[in-house]
């Protein structure tokens, strides 16, 4: 994180309202087009940013931001739009077709945000043990099944839900509280 992000997380901790009204200012526009970019809903994706700045200011105090406050508030962004796409369960195919690439692309800043996240998960990744993280690409990367990944790697599904349980505690330790909430 840089100095200005602890500075203004510092703030935002003491409770400070302009602190969270300067975040706002600075990043509902990004935040907003890299959710409209996948919803094309205006009004569901106005509620999601003001969800995402409701959610930082009640959990301030516990707040243990490991990455940038920018990328922090694009992921947290990302997976409300996430949570809002199995929440209207009219979900078609064509909806999850390239939808990293829509997200990630919105704008310049979006892209970086996005490549900063997933350099940040992709580096805690790499520091679990060897079968622990296979299971969790396999898991995360390929959406293959607790009991598909048994069956590849010879092990019982319990040792699978361990190593995915595992993965999660890690990331959750690394990514910080809240956005490991909506990273889970």
């Amino acid at each position: 994180m840089t100095n200005a992000d602890k500075k203004i997380l510092k703030r935002l901790k003491k409770e400070d309202k302009k602190a969270l009204t300067e975040l706002y200012d600075s990043y509902w526009e990004i935040l907003f087009l890299s959710s409209y970019n996948i919803l094309k809903e205006r009004e569901v994706c106005e509620e999601i940013i003001q969800d995402v700045f409701i959610d930082l200011w009640h959990n301030r105090a516990k707040l243990q931001i490991k990455i940038s406050l920018k990328a922090y508030l694009y992921a947290c962004t990302r997976y409300k739009v996430f949570a809002q796409i199995r929440k209207q369960k009219a979900i078609k195919v064509e909806l999850f077709d390239d939808l990293k690439k829509r997200f990630q692309y919105t704008n310049p800043e979006t892209k970086m945000m996005d490549k900063e996240l997933v350099y940040q998960i992709e580096k805690t990744i790499s520091t679990l043990p060897k079968k622990c993280r296979i299971v969790y690409k396999l898991s995360r990367n390929r959406q293959m099944s607790h009991k598909e990944i048994a069956e590849k790697l010879s092990i019982s599904t319990k040792t699978v839900e361990n190593h995915i349980g595992n993965a999660l505690r890690v990331l959750k330790k690394s990514l910080g509280y809240t956005f490991s909430i909506l990273f889970l």
